[in-house]
């Protein structure tokens, strides 16, 4: 198997240019920066991010294509991952209703109160139960894939890859946001904060609940 064969530098820039895209990882990262510092931003990248190699696992075990192919169980993971995102987006607007400030670490001496596992959770969780990720894996990876590679192993690198730039980008979002501190601390950007991304997160699920099976 060649890792760095002639077709990686195409693959570095594709999933390079898809990693940056503002997204629903991108959106909770920020949400969980803002409300318990660097660490749960950290850890929410790094828990988003080993989703993908739940997913590269799948594509190229080729259970992807029996979901594609069976309409209630793609149906089935499709309703369960918006309504994952439309509960988080629900989790959000309740807590900009009640206008609380968020708890950023290292601001004024206020602590998080999150569980470690809590970021852990929700990062995972929205990656592995997003369809579209599974989706895009089993049709984005096997271009990458030579006929003569093992299958698995190679998609596992490819997703190595993959987690490596995303966490690069996602986690300079989250230092960035994270210096930015005492107006993080503002109860006013609190309830913009998470007005706007609990908007958008009930947004995407409903979006991701609507669309059309693809064919």
């Amino acid at each position: 198997m060649s890792l760095m064969d002639s077709q990686f530098v195409a693959f570095l820039i594709a999933i390079t240019l898809l990693s940056i895209t503002p997204g629903v990882d991108t959106l909770l990262v920020i949400r969980n920066t803002a409300r318990g510092g660097v660490r749960d931003g950290v850890i929410t990248s790094v828990a988003i991010c080993c989703g993908l190699f739940v997913h590269a696992t799948i594509s190229a075990l080729g259970i992807s294509l029996i979901l594609l192919q069976s309409a209630w169980a793609f149906h089935l993971l499709k309703l369960v991952g918006a309504g994952y995102l439309v509960w988080l987006g629900v989790t959000s607007l309740l807590a900009a209703r009640r206008g609380q400030p968020l708890p950023v670490q290292g601001v004024a001496g206020v602590k998080s109160t999150v569980s470690l596992w809590q970021p852990v959770k929700e990062g995972l969780l929205s990656n592995v139960l997003n369809p579209k990720t599974i989706v895009f894996y089993m049709a984005f990876l096997p271009q990458f894939i030579s006929p003569g590679d093992p299958a698995l192993s190679k998609s596992l690198w490819l997703a190595s890859v993959h987690f490596v730039i995303a966490n690069i980008w996602q986690i300079g979002v989250v230092l960035m946001i994270g210096s930015a501190g005492k107006w993080l601390s503002s109860p006013r950007f609190a309830q913009t904060l998470n007005a706007a991304t609990g908007s958008v997160l009930i947004a995407f699920g409903i979006r991701l609940a609507m669309e059309q099976r693809p064919v």
